[in-house]
């Protein structure tokens, strides 16, 4: 065997190739179990928290990710000067980038996360479907391949039925997505969801299913490891998304049954066990109005989301990560796996929403995060510093937790009330959280992937 898949390795030091909210989430859960870490940064992030509170920090870069963030050779480099043994990508930048894995397997280095093999297998979200239709999980009807052109995806759609959504093959964050309602849009639309998936991805492959109407997103959190032990961790609903970009997600979901429920978490389980799945990942699915779940993809990282699955659940996701990348077993088994109450996390966006969500950017002024009985800010600000353009708009999240959903809700808008972030243009999304929380369709739990734009309408339509 080589070292990085011996069946315990020790890790002594994390390089955190990463910035901003989880940059900081790992090095506090490396100081936790008595690991030194080493963050890297670019010029725009010299002086982040995350720094300070590193053992140590590498500037790998100006601002611009392609030269720090996700410069592979720069992030490489300042694992080896520093001592690492492992690299913990964190999520966007690196965190599903097979060939750094592989990097980092060349450079003796542990690669936090599942195996490049897998990485590469689960990159290509088509393979990915034809894995999980394998394995039993449910489909809705598209193809389990790219497609070859327009005139492929126009006699597919015709096959399985308007309206479809064309998809990037590797696509991800919502991006590379169009849904098509009649023959006469499919050409326009495949040309240009390629466009766009080429640009996000370097990519333009597509794929195409039945597009779900009224659906929810219901995504389910698991863990393996090399000992062939795979669990989840219940579900977390991801319904309230804004152009297939998640805003507020919560757990566990009002939408299932205690039956649903047990059955979406063997379908993961399933799915993640049919590929080898090591480290912690998410199984994404669609529910429709009857209740029945669709599988639709797999990310092979930490979600952003990942604090109200540890809160509901009393297990930390970024410890169980490094504990399985040192090729420990699991610490519990899915029998120990207890679900209470209910958490909401809210995600605090550099954007504004009277003006379509148009990104902002300014220096901080005043940030005063809510505090108070079972609240969570996960962020990286402080007065003084600069949200940029070259960085995504997540500015905190708030997460809350209460014994039931209808008192979460409650606390949630008392913490988002709390809250004080202002800076020289700079505009958050907290307000539209707080119009979503009071909506009624939202505190009955009877809503779907629509209530977004219903609520941005409303908010359009007020004098």
């Amino acid at each position: 065997m080589s070292p990085v898949t011996d069946p315990e390795r020790p890790i002594k030091t994390v390089l955190v190739a990463n910035r901003g909210e989880i940059a900081l989430r790992v090095v506090r859960a490396c100081r936790e179990l008595g690991l030194r870490s080493v963050v890297v940064y670019s010029t725009a992030d010299a002086d982040s928290i995350a720094m300070q509170l590193a053992d140590d920090a590498v500037c790998i870069g100006p601002p611009e990710p392609g030269r720090s963030y996700l410069n592979i050779p720069n992030v490489i480099g300042a694992a080896l000067r520093t001592g690492a043994d492992a690299v913990h990508p964190g999520y966007g930048f690196l965190s599903e980038n097979a060939d750094f894995a592989s990097v980092c397997a060349e450079e003796n280095l542990i690669f936090v996360g599942p195996s490049p093999e897998t990485m590469t297998a689960l990159a290509d979200k088509a393979v990915t479907r034809a894995l999980m239709s394998a394995a039993g999980l449910p489909l809705l009807p598209g193809t389990t391949s790219v497609l070859t052109g327009a005139e492929e995806a126009e006699r597919v759609a015709e096959e399985i039925g308007y309206p479809v959504i064309l998809k990037a093959a590797a696509g991800g964050g919502g991006r590379g997505m169009r849904v098509v309602r009649e023959r006469a849009e499919i050409e326009d639309a495949y040309r240009r969801t390629q466009t766009e998936a080429a640009l996000a991805f370097g990519d333009g492959s597509l794929y195409i299913e039945r597009y779900l109407e009224g659906a929810r997103h219901i995504e389910v959190q698991i863990l393996g490891d090399r000992h062939g032990n795979i669990v989840h961790l219940g579900e977390r609903d991801c319904s309230v998304q804004r152009r297939h970009q998640k805003l507020l997600e919560e757990s566990p979901s009002p939408a299932l049954d205690d039956a649903t429920r047990a059955a979406i978490g063997a379908a993961a389980v399933a799915g993640a066990r049919s590929v080898g799945y090591e480290g912690a990942g998410t199984m994404e699915f669609l529910l429709d109005r009857d209740g029945g779940f669709w599988f639709m993809e797999m990310n092979a990282r930490l979600q952003v989301e990942h604090p109200v699955t540890e809160i509901v659940c009393g297990i930390d996701l970024v410890a169980e990560q490094l504990r399985i990348a040192q090729g420990q077993p699991l610490s519990f088994g899915q029998s120990d796996v207890v679900v209470r109450g209910h958490a909401i996390e809210c995600r605090i966006n550099a954007e504004d929403p009277a003006r379509d969500f148009a990104p902002t950017t300014g220096q901080v002024t005043r940030y005063r995060p809510p505090a108070g009985p079972w609240v969570r800010v996960d962020s990286h600000l402080e007065p003084g510093v600069t949200v940029s353009p070259y960085y995504d708009a997540l500015l905190a999240k708030v997460i809350v937790w209460a014994a039931d959903r209808p008192a979460a809700i409650d606390r949630m808008i008392r913490a988002l009330d709390e809250l004080v972030l202002e800076g020289h243009g700079l505009t958050t999304s907290a307000s539209f959280h707080t119009d979503i929380l009071s909506r009624p369709e939202f505190r009955s739990g009877d809503f779907d992937l629509g209530l977004v734009a219903t609520t941005q309408r409303t908010r359009t339509e007020l004098p």
